[in-house]
C-alpha cells in the first residue's frame, strides 16, 4: 500500500526537530503515580508530576473509584444531555462549586477541552481577548479557534494590559485571560490588578486555575484564596481534577447563567461522551481529603522552603516564587538536557522543558514537588542537582 503522506514530508520535519532537540518521546510508568515510580523500567524519584498533593494512588481515592465501578458501571454511555449525566457528577458539581464559592459549575472531560468550551461558547469574531504571554496552551489555542480578535500582553505586565485595553474599545465582549499559577514559571497572576483592570474597562475576567486550586490558600481555594482575591472578582473559573485532586476531569465555575450557556452552546460539552462515573467519584474523594488534611498544603509548603533553602546555600538560581512549580532556567535546551539526564543515570526524574512549551532561549529543569514527597527526597535531590551542574554542564551559573 502506498503511503499516501509521503510526498507531506512528514518524515523530514521530525528528522529536523530531532537534530534541534525538541523531539518529543513518550515514557511508560510502570505502577501508581507517587515520589517513587518504575519508569521505562528504571526506578527513579520523581519531581516532574502536578500531583501536587500527594492524592493519585491515595486509598480512599482507589476505593471510591472501584466501589463507584462496582455500582455505576465504567462507561458514562452517552453525552451528559442525553443519558451520560450520572448522580455522580452532579454531586461533583455541587461540591465544586460549593468549595470554590460560586453559584454554579459544569464538568468537562479536560482542562483544554474547558477552555476551548467556553472561548467557543461565549466569543467570536466581534469580540476580543487580552492573553497573557505566557498562559497555557489550551488558553492560547482557545482564543485562536472562538475567532475572536487577539491581544497579547507581556507577562504580568498590568501597565501594558492598560494600554490595550484603553486602545481597543469597538470589541463587543472584551476578556482578560489568564493563568492563575502559571504552570511553567510557578509564579501568580496579578489577579488583583486585572480584576481591577475588568472593573474599569467593562471585561470579563477569566482564570486557568489548574495549578492553583487544591495547593494556593488556607483552605485551598488556589491563586485568589492566595491573593486574598473574593471569587465573585472572577467571571469564568476553570480548574482541573487530575493534578492536586488525583483523579482526572475539568470544571468551570460563575454564574449560573454562565454555565448555563456552556450547556446550550459549548460544542465540546455537548458533543463529547460525558466522563466514567467512577471518575467523578473519586475526584470527590480526592476534594473531600484536600478539604480535611490541609496538612498537605503545609508539608507541601515545607518542602517548597527546604529545597528553596538548600538551592540558595549551593548557589543554584531559582525564581523567587514559593510554589510546588520550581523552574531551574538553563537557557540552551542542550544544557537542560544535559543537565535532566545526569539526574535520571542517578535515579532522578526531572524533565527538561524546551521550546515551544518555553520560550526561545529560557529552556529549563521544571522541578515540581508533592505532598507525598519526604524531607530526605527533597535533600537527595538537591545532592544530586549539585554535581549534575557541574558534571553535565558547568558553563551554568551559579548565584554568588
Amino acid at each position: 500500500m502506498s503511503n499516501r503522506l509521503e510526498s507531506w514530508g512528514l518524515g523530514a520535519a521530525l528528522r529536523a526537530r530531532e537534530q534541534a532537540l525538541l523531539l518529543r518521546q513518550r515514557r511508560v510508568l510502570q505502577g501508581a503515580q507517587g515520589p517513587h515510580i518504575r519508569m521505562d523500567g528504571r526506578d527513579c524519584l520523581a519531581f516532574c508530576s502536578n500531583d501536587y498533593l500527594g492524592l493519585a494512588a491515595h486509598p480512599e481515592v482507589v476505593s471510591a473509584l472501584r466501589t463507584a465501578a462496582a455500582d455505576a458501571g465504567v462507561g458514562s454511555g452517552a453525552s451528559a444531555l442525553i443519558c451520560g449525566r450520572h448522580a455522580l457528577h452532579a454531586e461533583l458539581e455541587e461540591a465544586l462549586a460549593d468549595f470554590m464559592q460560586r453559584p454554579a459549575c459544569l464538568l468537562f472531560s479536560t482542562g483544554y477541552m474547558a477552555n476551548l468550551g467556553v472561548a467557543t461558547a461565549l466569543l467570536g469574531r466581534d469580540d476580543a481577548v487580552f492573553s497573557d504571554a505566557l498562559n497555557h496552551a489550551s488558553l492560547i489555542d482557545a482564543a485562536r479557534l472562538c475567532g475572536a480578535a487577539k491581544h497579547r500582553y507581556g507577562h504580568g505586565d498590568v501597565r501594558e494590559l492598560q494600554h490595550l485595553l484603553s486602545t481597543n474599545v469597538t470589541a463587543r465582549r472584551r476578556v482578560i485571560m489568564t493563568d492563575g499559577l502559571f504552570s511553567m514559571d510557578g509564579d501568580c497572576a496579578p489577579l488583583g490588578d486585572l480584576a481591577r483592570l475588568a472593573d474599569q474597562h467593562g471585561a470579563a475576567l477569566w482564570v486557568d486555575d489548574a495549578h492553583g486550586i487544591g495547593v494556593l490558600g488556607d483552605t485551598g481555594c488556589g491563586t485568589l484564596e492566595h491573593l486574598g482575591l473574593a471569587p465573585s472578582r472572577v467571571d469564568v473559573l476553570v480548574g482541573t481534577l487530575g493534578k492536586a485532586f488525583g483523579a482526572a476531569g475539568a470544571f468551570v465555575c460563575g454564574e449560573a447563567d454562565l454555565v448555563e450557556t456552556l450547556v446550550q452552546h459549548a460544542r465540546n460539552y455537548i458533543y463529547t461522551t460525558a466522563p466514567p462515573p467512577p471518575l467523578a467519584a473519586a475526584c470527590l474523594a480526592g476534594l473531600r481529603i484536600s478539604r480535611q488534611e490541609s496538612w498537605r498544603r503545609e508539608h507541601l509548603l515545607t518542602l517548597v522552603r527546604r529545597f528553596r533553602a538548600g538551592a540558595a546555600g549551593l548557589g543554584i538560581p531559582l525564581a523567587p516564587d514559593e510554589s510546588p512549580i520550581q523552574p531551574l532556567v538553563l537557557g540552551s535546551t542542550g544544557d537542560a538536557l544535559r543537565v535532566a539526564d545526569y539526574l535520571l543515570e542517578h535515579g532522578i526524574l526531572a524533565l527538561a522543558m524546551r521550546p515551544p512549551t518555553v520560550p526561545e532561549g529560557t529552556s529549563r529543569l521544571r522541578i515540581t514537588l508533592s505532598a507525598a514527597h519526604t524531607e530526605a527526597d527533597v535533600d537527595r535531590l538537591l545532592e544530586v542537582l549539585a554535581v549534575a551542574l557541574d558534571a553535565a554542564s558547568p558553563v551554568i551559573a551559579r548565584a554568588s
